[in-house]
């Protein structure tokens, strides 16, 4: 019987009871009241049983939380529909929403440059990477094929052979190229210091400051200038950003640059199979241990977040399924604490060769999430500037950006 059957039922009694009491006798009375107990004992302790529930017990409110667009624009949909279907099944209370660039978000999803600005403003509780990229040395097999050139250079004396092979050939296509537009936040990652760490350089010998004044740093930066000198570069080094380098790369217009295994799927669209291999950035041949950047993409939890308990499953389930983004994009290493590749890596030629590089290497540290990161790459990109258009040394131009980043460390 129902709480409103029973009330029902009280009520009723109740109006009987008025109407006839004062023609009953002791009997009467006495089963009328026997009746009543029957009836409204369980109804009251029903009512004490509902006032007693706690929060627990009642239902929980639905939660909306807002995603940065960066999920939908950078995942396929099918993926997206996928995954924001299989949590809802997991969490019904919980409702994962796209938001746009006009409403808070809950959750935040951003490329590795935006790791310093987020830790940085205190606008994220948590972050992880969702997948991670290395960085490679991409060359155009045409060109260098052309050019007399039969496998890619292994060391950075056979690099600066090749370049000046290539420039003599007459092919119209630029040796290499390096981008170091400030609209590019990972173009001095990319382009100057892979070349470092693959030498075995490591600007954080000295804890959390930086220190670049080593004789192995002051010869990259002499190798950077020499293949300056000799027009090795593709114009532009200062106005360009990576994207456009790699429009001209698809093209046949460079010879050999530096990008992240991420664009590989990219260059396989737009050119023909083979036209282009990767192999490890040549090292300096000077002992030191190989080296190579990583770029992730990150999920985090916002420091402003109304629901940080919900946004952290949800956070938790991404995790989980980094596997599957690994896969959509076909990264490498993808999942950094991963000791087997996924299938895409082992079945296919491009990214079996890019993780046998990545097991090879140990990861190099930059500045990413670091604080004044922005900071330390613009003083170096600035001298590199300085030093391609003056006369100073390479050992001038190291003491000048130590110069600044130790003022940089100082005012932290």
């Amino acid at each position: 019987m129902s709480f409103l059957e029973k009330d029902n039922m009280f009520k009723i009694y109740l109006k009987k009871i008025k109407m006839s009491i004062h023609s009953l006798n002791r009997l009467d009375i006495f089963l009328i009241i026997a009746v009543f107990l029957v009836i409204a004992v369980p109804l009251i302790f029903s009512i004490v049983k509902n006032s007693n529930k706690t929060n627990e017990d009642l239902p929980v409110n639905q939660v909306n939380l807002f995603v940065s667009p960066f999920f939908a624009d950078n995942f396929s949909a099918e993926l997206n529909e996928k995954l924001l279907l299989e949590f809802k099944e997991l969490y019904p209370d919980i409702t994962i929403i796209i938001a746009d660039d006009t409403q808070e978000h809950d959750i935040l999803f951003f490329d590795e440059y935006s790791l310093g600005f987020f830790t940085e403003a205190n606008a994220v509780l948590k972050a992880v990477p969702l997948v991670s990229f290395m960085d490679l040395l991409f060359y155009n097999t045409d060109i260098l094929s052309a050019a007399g050139l039969s496998s890619p250079p292994k060391t950075r004396d056979e690099f600066t052979a090749y370049c000046g092979i290539v420039s003599g050939a007459g092919l119209n296509s630029a040796p290499t190229a390096i981008s170091l537009s400030s609209k590019d936040r990972g173009a001095l990652s990319r382009d100057i210091f892979s070349w470092i760490w693959a030498g075995g350089g490591n600007f954080w010998t000295n804890g959390d400051k930086p220190f670049l004044n080593t004789r192995t740093i002051v010869n990259d930066i002499a190798f950077f200038d020499a293949l300056y000198r000799e027009g090795m570069y593709a114009p532009g080094i200062f106005e360009t950003t990576g994207d456009q380098r790699l429009e001209d790369f698809s093209k046949g217009r460079i010879a050999m640059m530096i990008a992240s295994a991420r664009f590989i799927p990219f260059l396989r669209e737009r050119m023909s199979e083979g036209s282009f291999g990767i192999t490890s950035i040549p090292d300096a041949n000077t002992g030191g241990r190989y080296s190579t950047g990583i770029s992730s993409i990150y999920a985090a939890v916002s420091g402003y977040s109304d629901y940080p308990n919900e946004a952290s499953r949800f956070l938790e389930f991404l995790t989980e399924k980094s596997f599957l983004f690994c896969e959509e994009m076909k990264a490498v290493p993808g999942i950094i604490s991963n000791l087997i590749p996924g299938d895409y890596v082992t079945d296919d030629p491009y990214y079996s060769k890019a993780w046998e590089i990545f097991e090879f290497a140990q990861i190099a540290e930059g500045f990413s999430g670091k604080k004044n990161a922005e900071e330390y790459e613009a003083a170096f990109i600035e001298e590199l500037q300085k030093y391609f258009e003056d006369t100073r040394t390479a050992q001038q131009t190291v003491t000048a950006i130590q110069r600044r980043w130790d003022e940089i460390y100082e005012r932290e």
